[in-house]
């Protein structure tokens, strides 16, 4: 089992920056796959970016790419996701995601384990 803990949200003007981070607890991180999804008001849960447990694949949604980079530290048990470019419409909370599989899945049911989310808002 692996607990997640999500961290980095904030406020930030259009075209700033944020980098989130999402620490994982165990000793088998490096065998999950994992993955960023957001939920904004009145939304449902969106895929934004996943990454393989190699960190050799990696799979964003079509409106992040070119701004959001995912990655994985396994020494830090932690994964990244650096927003880039942000626009008020990235406005949501953020939720990063386990899963103990070769593959990169874009749809949450196939994920294992979840954060609690951290707030990210986007002022115009």
């Amino acid at each position: 089992q692996v607990q997640l803990v999500e961290s980095g949200g904030g406020l930030v003007q259009t075209g700033g920056s944020l980098r989130l981070s999402c620490a994982a607890s165990g000793r088998t991180f490096n065998s999950y796959a994992m993955g960023w999804f957001r939920q904004g008001p009145g939304k449902e849960r969106e895929f934004v970016a996943a990454i393989s447990r190699s960190g050799g694949s990696t799979n964003y949604a079509d409106s992040e790419k070119g701004r959001f980079t995912i990655s994985r530290d396994d020494a830090k048990n932690t994964v990244y996701l650096q927003m880039n470019s942000l626009k008020p419409e990235d406005t949501a909370v953020y939720y990063c995601a386990a899963d103990h599989t070769i593959a990169v899945y874009t749809l949450p049911y196939k994920y294992d384990y979840w954060g609690q989310g951290t707030q990210v808002t986007v002022s115009s």
